[in-house]
């Protein structure tokens, strides 16, 4: 048993208008009609058009946003100029300049979308997400064990693991998922999350995915069916049931 990445979620007050925010960035096309997918979901979803094969998902939340996001996007550029239009085209779609203690000298800009969930257009030409595509990277802020764990979980293999740092991408390429170390930010409440679909039966992948570590959480069941994890740091994140 094993899991894909089906999409990488953000909770959202007004998912259709930030779904049109993050297409209108990345130049994305809606995704058809949910049938047209083996697992259910219950959000408004877009095909990311990276080689990972994931989408980028937007589910409804009330929660408010109490602190800097533990997962964000960097995206990729190849040029200064492309990194400038980026950046002018996200301002123009609602964006707005966003202030994370990353001092004056960086070479990539931060930003924030229109419900306040940080992300960074990089400088030029980032070696180290060369050939990712344009979202480059999910960065997130957690310990090496978790990097362990969804290295696992996705059977995505390790592409970094130095000083507590880890990365996993996908063997078919695109968006690498890396994690800072320690120490860990608080918990924002409204974030990103991963929705995971399983290759068999969701509830034997619920099983492996509790002994490499992961813990149920108690919340009612989502409109989907899915069920509701907690990686090794405490993460939220879904597996979707066949439909």
């Amino acid at each position: 048993m094993s899991s894909r990445l089906f999409a990488i979620t953000f909770d959202a007050h007004e998912p259709e208008h930030l779904a049109r925010f993050w297409s209108g960035l990345l130049g994305l096309e809606r995704a058809g009609d949910s049938s047209s997918t083996s697992h259910s979901y219950d959000g408004v979803a877009v095909p990311s058009a990276n080689d990972a094969g994931y989408r980028l998902g937007f589910r409804p939340s009330p929660t408010r946003k109490v602190a800097q996001n533990r997962l964000h996007f960097d995206l990729n550029t190849s040029s200064p100029e492309e990194q400038r239009e980026t950046v002018a085209r996200a301002l123009d779609l609602g964006a707005h300049h966003a202030d994370i203690g990353q001092g004056p000298d960086i070479p990539h800009v931060v930003l924030a979308d229109p419900e306040g969930n940080e992300f960074c257009v990089l400088e030029p030409d980032n070696k180290f997400l060369a050939g990712c595509g344009v979202i480059g990277a999910l960065a997130c802020d957690g310990s090496q064990a978790v990097g362990y764990f969804w290295s696992e979980a996705l059977g995505w293999p390790l592409v970094w693991d130095q000083d507590e740092e880890t990365a996993v991408q996908s063997p078919d390429g695109g968006t690498k998922i890396t994690w800072g170390g320690p120490p860990r930010m608080p918990d924002p409440a409204k974030d990103l999350h991963l929705d995971l679909a399983p290759d068999g039966d969701q509830r034997a992948e619920v099983e492996r995915l509790l002994s490499l570590g992961a813990k149920r959480l108690d919340h009612a069941p989502s409109g989907d069916g899915a069920v509701l994890l907690a990686d090794p740091d405490g993460n939220e994140f879904r597996v979707l049931p066949h439909r």
